[in-house]
């Protein structure tokens, strides 16, 4: 069993404020008792008077007081005033190491993680992102720079670091030479390249994603390194259009196009070397009655070209990428048992 030095000296903190917190209550009480033994006074105002010495408000003495009154008031002050001195440092530390403790536990999370994509920027189109990433079990590491986003992040539970993304430590920190991609959807275009540049420094082979706001700079960003640029602007105002020209089609991809709004949805598997549908055509290997999914395109993993409804006589080698529809079942059964290397021994 594995122990943390900062959870354990947090541990030990707490205890120690437990102790001293129910010492400054006895002396409370204590204070309390001897005011109304020593002065005659109320409880209430002997309850008062032991408060304001405590806190070191500073409001005049209740009563007059006697010499023996007077020195029992420095006594308790000399010990409340520590104490409640002691109580605060040790609840300032016992913060400090709580959140050195998360930060390690959030590291080291972090560190066992490869194959993952880093979301750089988590503003609107990040927190979107996000939740797509989550929701289809896609493990990502989000980096952002400004504090109000953090608090979203805390309560998300999503593996994060606070700092630049423009800084090669954070990327590193991010596992950026074990990712799969990068997402940059930071608010400025300028940072966006910069980000690209030094990703793709550390990592040639890493694919990136790249938000910009302008068409302008979309040959910026590609000459930097990114793989694919997005302008969701334009997106929208495509999308809008859609809507208008062709509404039922836009119905249809909206809905195909969410994994929790139909029975089926579309995904894209990749022909491995060795596999049962690798150099075979669509007719010889069953697909359809094998596998009950549909192909929609195949992209040529040598020439990047797509063939759009494929016929029967269509030949899958191995790096193809296959578009398909269908159940989640269905597409896991094709991943498994027809594109993965060795599914073709039997």
């Amino acid at each position: 069993m594995s122990y943390d030095r900062g959870n354990g000296v947090s541990f030990f903190l707490s205890r120690e404020l437990i102790v001293a917190n129910a010492f400054l209550a006895m002396v409370l009480v204590a204070g309390t008792v001897g005011y109304t033994v020593i002065e005659g006074w109320s409880l209430m105002d002997s309850l008062y008077m032991t408060f304001i010495t405590l806190t070191t408000i500073g409001f005049r003495e209740v009563h007059d007081m006697s010499a023996g009154g007077r020195m029992f008031t420095i006594i308790i002050g000399l010990m409340g005033i520590g104490s409640v001195a002691f109580i605060a440092t040790r609840t300032a530390q016992v913060l400090l190491n709580t959140h050195t403790f998360r930060y390690r536990k959030m590291m080291r999370s972090i560190d066992a993680t490869s194959e993952h994509y880093i979301l750089a920027g988590f503003g609107r189109i990040g927190q979107r992102i996000a939740k797509d990433l989550a929701r289809n079990e896609v493990p990502f590491v989000v980096i952002e720079k400004d504090n109000t986003p953090l608090e979203t992040l805390e309560r998300s539970g999503y593996l994060h670091l606070q700092g630049d993304a423009e800084t090669e430590d954070i990327l590193q920190a991010a596992g950026i030479k074990r990712a799969r991609g990068l997402i940059l959807t930071l608010p400025e275009d300028r940072a966006n390249v910069f980000a690209t540049l030094v990703a793709r420094e550390l990592n040639p082979d890493l694919f990136i994603l790249v938000r910009t706001d302008t068409h302008a700079n979309r040959r910026k960003l590609i000459r930097a390194g990114a793989d694919k640029v997005v302008a969701p602007y334009e997106i929208g105002a495509d999308r809008m259009a859609q809507v208008l020209l062709r509404p039922t089609v836009e119905h249809f991809m909206e809905r195909i196009m969410r994994s929790d709004a139909l029975a089926y949805s579309m995904d894209e598997v990749i022909v491995e070397q060795g596999s049962k549908l690798a150099g075979k055509t669509l007719q010889a290997a069953n697909f359809r009655s094998r596998f009950d999914a549909i192909v929609v395109a195949v992209m040529n993993g040598t020439t990047n070209q797509l063939t759009f409804n494929p016929g029967p006589d269509t030949s899958l080698r191995g790096g193809d990428t296959l578009i398909v529809m269908g159940s989640s079942e269905m597409i896991a059964t094709l991943r498994s048992e027809g594109c993965r290397a060795g599914s073709g021994k039997s």
